[in-house]
């Protein structure tokens, strides 16, 4: 890969990143009715799974998943499956979940990272698109073998993931601060957290 492809690479990576999509609109909703902190939090999670799919791709897995519908619907399921039960624990919550003094802890902050990862990891369509992808930028004559250059992508695909959504967290955060001032806001804010992840689930589905 040569330093125009990788620059090439990075520019769409970032445009990818900021249109608009199931994964920064849900860290916009997480961040909007539990603050920038678990925003970020969630960020996180969901940026390290353009590094599950690139290992993925590295080892062969994604190109089986695309050779197998019987291998992509399963995978397909179970991402839709988690969605819809992660939606209706939104919705039956009634807003008793939203945090509106801030406060957070390590185990809150693990689990939300690791529901970010999963949101991520579980989404096949994801993977075929990296599998898509990343193969367009790989040069045979460069210095760096073909499976470095993947890996340098999926890291910088990462990297920008989490920079980018992190930003839209922090600004969500500050949205939030006016926001709290309605008594009703936490109610507001677990139906429409709900029924994002509710969206999302139909999108991986039906999309």
């Amino acid at each position: 890969m040569e330093l125009w492809d990788y620059l090439y690479f990075l520019g769409t990576a970032i445009l990818l990143t900021l249109a608009p999509g199931p994964d920064n609109m849900y860290v916009l909703t997480k961040s909007l009715s539990s603050g920038a902190k678990q925003g970020v939090t969630l960020a996180c999670g969901l940026a390290a799974g353009p590094i599950f799919h690139t290992t993925l791709v590295m080892v062969g897995v994604a190109a089986f998943i695309q050779s197998s519908p019987a291998a992509f619907r399963v995978l397909t399921l179970c991402g839709a499956a988690y969605l819809l039960y992660l939606s209706f624990s939104a919705f039956r919550s009634g807003g008793a979940a939203i945090d509106t003094e801030g406060k957070t802890d390590s185990v809150r902050s693990f689990a939300l990272w690791r529901r970010g990862f999963l949101m991520n990891a579980s989404n096949p369509k994801v993977l075929l698109f990296f599998l898509a992808l990343l193969p367009q930028f790989v040069r045979t004559d460069a210095p760096l073998p073909p499976s470095l250059q993947i890996a340098l992508m999926g890291l910088s695909f990462a990297v920008i993931t989490v920079c980018l959504f992190s930003l839209i967290a922090l600004c969500a955060g500050k949205m939030r601060e006016f926001l709290l001032t309605y008594k009703k806001f936490p109610l507001i804010m677990s139906r429409v957290e709900g029924a994002v992840l509710l969206l999302i689930a139909a999108g991986l589905l039906f999309l």
